[in-house]
């Protein structure tokens, strides 16, 4: 739009607003015709501002804060700055009415406006805020489990860890990444799938890796470290030597991790589940070395059962035993093998009875 058409626009509101204010007569009328007849580009510019004047019942926009329906009253046109720069050169005729509406002083909108507008940005960033916390958020927890006792823990993905004895997890959750932290003791995770978030738990100084699994992670006070899955495909890998080939453990596989050496072994999916049976109290052995049994039942009791002759880790156990009841299991040991149980405090000794030789 040239400067020429702005004038004539201007001029056009000018007209149209003195017509609305009030005190139109016929010399009024005359000059407006003359000035319509002057050019087509001011019947245009009239014509249509006139068209707009009337569809939004004086332009409502100029009461901004009113109350719904109130219109505008006549006269108030020529208090709006869009008008001052002409209001000098172009004679108006103001009835008194109108000269005294603009002599009343009036509420000025413009803070009420800012106020307004102050209100909605301090809005937007507040959402823009939680957004951003959301974004970041992330769940922490922590659980620790007493000697001999489990505990199930749901997590806020979905996924559940089953804690198991003297056990202690940290947990981290966030928007984009999933790690726990297993310092000691034994969990069993069913992770919620989510392909965006991999479920990474960490001990022993190795990532176990999974997205949508089953699995359990021991880590031994030596050190050693266990992983046996039973559903879906976890990835092993030490986070001290990333250069380190990562082990790839489908279902059925229990990888045994002592010194960074790892040892994966492959087994039918029954007796993985078999090594898990101390989720429900028992402890399953089949031709198990003793050694091993009883690290097992140590893990649960107080009253610690000590192998003190080198020459009974090598006797093979089998059976269902309640890992609450290591008398019971000790009983069996006796009856069986050549060996003599000794109370010593809280401590169980084993030993070979006299006037045995081991099996060479």
């Amino acid at each position: 739009m040239t400067d020429d058409h702005r004038q004539i626009e201007r001029e056009a509101a000018l007209w149209l607003a003195r017509r609305d204010a009030g005190g139109w007569g016929d010399r009024q009328q005359a000059a407006l015709e003359a000035w319509l007849a002057h050019a087509t580009s001011h019947r245009v510019a009239f014509l249509r501002l006139e068209a707009a004047w009337q569809q939004t019942a004086r332009l409502k926009i100029l009461a901004a804060g009113a109350a719904r329906n109130d219109i505008p009253a006549r006269g108030t046109w020529l208090d709006s700055p869009y008008f001052a720069p002409l209001a000098d050169h172009i004679p108006t005729v103001v009835p008194a009415r109108a000269r005294n509406l603009r002599r009343t002083p009036r509420t000025r909108r413009w803070p009420l406006l800012a106020t307004v507008a102050a209100s909605l940005l301090a809005v937007v960033i507040a959402m823009g805020s939680l957004a951003w916390r959301d974004a970041h958020r992330v769940d922490r927890g922590e659980w620790q489990t007493a000697l001999g006792a489990q505990q199930v823990v749901h997590l806020v993905d979905g996924s559940t860890a089953t804690l198991g004895s003297n056990t202690h997890l940290r947990v981290a959750l966030s928007r984009h990444e999933r790690d726990l932290y297993l310092p000691k003791g034994e969990a069993y995770f069913d992770v919620a799938h989510d392909p965006a978030r991999p479920f990474v738990v960490h001990a022993a100084g190795y990532r176990v890796t999974a997205v949508g699994t089953r699995f359990d992670v021991r880590r031994d006070d030596s050190g050693k470290l266990r992983v046996v899955v039973t559903r879906g495909l976890v990835r092993l890998q030490s986070s001290s030597d990333p250069a380190q080939a990562p082990a790839m453990l489908p279902a059925g596989s229990i990888a045994t991790v002592d010194g960074g050496n790892v040892l994966v072994q492959g087994v039918s999916p029954d007796a993985a589940l078999e090594r898990l049976s101390w989720r429900n109290g028992y402890a399953v052995f089949h031709g198990t070395p003793l050694a091993e049994a009883v690290e097992e039942f140590n893990r649960y009791n107080a009253h610690k059962i000590v192998i003190a002759d080198p020459s009974l880790d090598a006797l093979r156990v089998g059976g269902n035993f309640r890992l609450d009841n290591s008398a019971a299991f000790v009983r069996l040991v006796r009856e069986v093998f050549p060996v003599r149980a000794e109370h010593h405090g809280d401590r169980i000794v084993l030993t070979r009875r006299a006037g045995t030789q081991s099996a060479r």
